[in-house]
């Protein structure tokens, strides 16, 4: 393990000084394993929580506060770098105090090894024989403490799927949306290519020239504060046919090909092209060079675009109650050639981890929360803000006559009608006021609760589904083969490819290799933008041949080969997790 920049200094300047006394590593008085949990705490105390992904600053509030204080006497103090100012600051400024929390959810990889060799996680493993819950997911566990020495960190986003399933719901990440309502009208025209998407936006346009707030519709409105290694929208096509990015590669998720995005015949510089088509049929929101995301959303939700690349984007900003009630909404429209992209269920976690601070008061106590966390009543209770876990059972949900789970009457106020008071025996105030402010997923919402065999998320509850018909989702199903969801849809007509969930993360850029891709992908994002509003076919080509030449000359290839590499890797451990599961 390499300790790096102001975090190696704090944790290098911790060890110097010896204030960790203990022989392991996460130092602290350690005794001996233990079978169960107490069934009871007597103490009250409040433990500092150091989240990562946390929203939300102070002390936990609302009903999940009231769950875990009558579960285990305590109290969550969070501690959010994403409220105090973002980046590393606060980070660097605990770690180098020697605390940064009880509870800790921080990102594995270089921050976990480093709060490691500098002890300031604690060694769970004999907390771990009583972590019944967290059992069921030891596989995960093992593999990510398996160079620790010890068991240092939990896993999230586990899931007893296996890694080839599609990890993310009803929606894939990446698809193919457009104004349903609008393609209705046009009698449901065959797509048999993304090109074919054109004429169709086009008709479109011609039909609805301006939203209901009186200005223009476009067929594709784009923008920039994405952008990374390549402009961002010019990727997102390249999903819709089974590729992601790794770097300045685009690979496909069975590891079946792997192309330089400034291939003249790959997928990022069809996707270049299909927008340069577009703009010249007067489709692409001439706004897209100089908005943001924000400016972008709003416009959604206006009814100024018509296609989006992503369900939550399009279907989020538009697909209002009263929208789809009028029958106006987004869909997934299908391409003929689709293979669409999915994330399939990370068998060993995502991310973000759990770890137990090295000056916790009661350790014992925050390992018995930690493994609450993985059982089915702490599933519900906890998810992100993305997620879609259902709540506590009693409070937003609960098992009707016929032994499905439903949502109860204040659970359709909460998730149908857009919020709710919670009654004062679950802890009062708002129910968004209450939601856990880890913001972190322990068990992901897809995955099956063994008492109902139901998922956790009530969005695949067919008493959820059949609360939410309505005319927009009636006619895109009657037109879907009578799909009740999009994945529904792509799984029953071979149109998704997943990518086995591997947890692969690429390591960190060499100096050398991160100085020439900073320099490349701004040649790369400038001439991207400027392909996509060339005045004519032959400036797109020679623009295309300059950036190819300009990116070149830079170092492109060097970076691409170190990316070709990882991507291969990456599909690698894909081969592994997929045979490590098999059976």
């Amino acid at each position: 393990m390499k300790l790096k920049s102001l975090t190696a200094l704090a944790l290098a300047g911790i060890l110097a000084a010896g204030t960790l006394t203990s022989c392991s590593a996460g130092g602290g008085e350690q005794t001996g394993p233990i079978d169960e949990f107490p069934a009871s705490w007597d103490e009250e105390i409040t433990v500092d929580v150091f989240a990562s992904l946390a929203n939300y600053m102070g002390m936990q509030q609302g009903w999940f506060a009231k769950l875990v204080d009558d579960k285990f006497n305590m109290k969550l103090n969070i501690i959010a770098p994403n409220v105090a100012g973002g980046g590393d600051t606060l980070y660097n400024t605990r770690v180098a105090a020697g605390e940064l929390g009880d509870l800790i959810v921080i990102n594995k990889g270089q921050q976990l090894d480093d709060l490691i060799e500098g002890g300031l996680v604690q060694d769970a493993a004999n907390y771990y024989p009583a972590m019944e819950n967290v059992a069921n997911f030891d596989a995960a566990v093992e593999n990510l403490n398996a160079d620790a020495g010890g068991t240092y960190a939990f896993p999230t986003s586990v899931s007893s799927l296996l890694p080839t399933a599609p990890s993310e719901g009803l929606n894939p990440t990446f698809g193919p949306f457009v104004r349903w309502d609008y393609y209705k009208e046009l009698g449901y025209p065959q797509l048999d290519t993304l090109e074919s998407l054109l004429p169709v936006l086009a008709d479109m346009q011609a039909a609805h020239p301006t939203a209901d707030n009186g200005q223009p519709t476009y067929g594709f409105s784009l923008f920039k504060d994405w952008d990374g290694n390549m402009m961002v929208t010019a990727k997102q096509p390249a999903c819709f046919y089974g590729y992601d990015e790794l770097g300045f590669v685009l690979a496909k998720a069975d590891g079946s090909d792997y192309q330089s995005i400034l291939d003249p015949d790959g997928e990022y510089v069809r996707n270049l092209r299909l927008y340069y088509e577009a703009n010249q049929l007067g489709l692409v929101d001439p706004e897209s060079t100089t908005q943001n995301y924000d400016t972008l959303y709003s416009k959604f939700q206006s009814g100024q675009v018509l296609f989006s690349w992503w369900p939550w984007l399009g279907q989020s900003a538009f697909n209002t109650e009263d929208n789809m009630a009028a029958g106006k909404g987004f869909e997934m429209v299908p391409l003929a050639d689709q293979d669409i992209f999915s994330y399939g269920a990370e068998a060993y976690g995502g991310k973000p981890v759990f770890a137990i601070g090295s000056k916790a008061e009661d350790p014992e106590r925050i390992a018995a929360f930690i493994d609450w966390l993985y059982s089915p009543e702490g599933a519900y209770a906890n998810s992100a803000q993305t997620g879609g876990s259902a709540g506590p059972q009693g409070l937003t949900w609960d098992v009707n006559d016929a032994g499905e789970p439903e949502l109860t009457d204040f659970g359709a106020e909460v998730f149908l009608q857009g919020g709710g008071t919670v009654p004062e025996e679950w802890g009062g105030g708002s129910y968004a006021d209450g939601v856990s402010a880890l913001n972190t997923t322990s068990v992901l919402p897809i995955d099956n609760d063994p008492a109902t065999g139901f998922p956790y998320s009530y969005t695949f509850w067919p008493t959820y589904q059949a609360a939410i018909s309505n005319p927009l989702t009636q006619d895109w199903s009657a037109n879907m083969g009578d799909a009740t969801s999009t994945m529904e849809y792509l799984q029953a007509n071979d149109q998704v490819l997943v990518a086995p969930g591997a947890s692969y993360a690429a390591p960190a850029d060499a100096s050398d290799i991160e100085a020439l891709r900073n320099q490349v992908k701004e040649i790369i994002k400038q001439y991207s933008w400027q392909l996509v509003f060339a005045e004519n076919d032959a400036k797109f080509d020679s623009l295309l041949a300059e950036l190819i030449e300009t990116a070149n000359g830079l170092g492109y290839e060097q970076v691409l080969d170190v990316d070709m590499a990882n991507a291969k890797e990456q599909n690698n451990a894909r081969v592994a997790v997929t045979e490590a599961f098999a059976g």
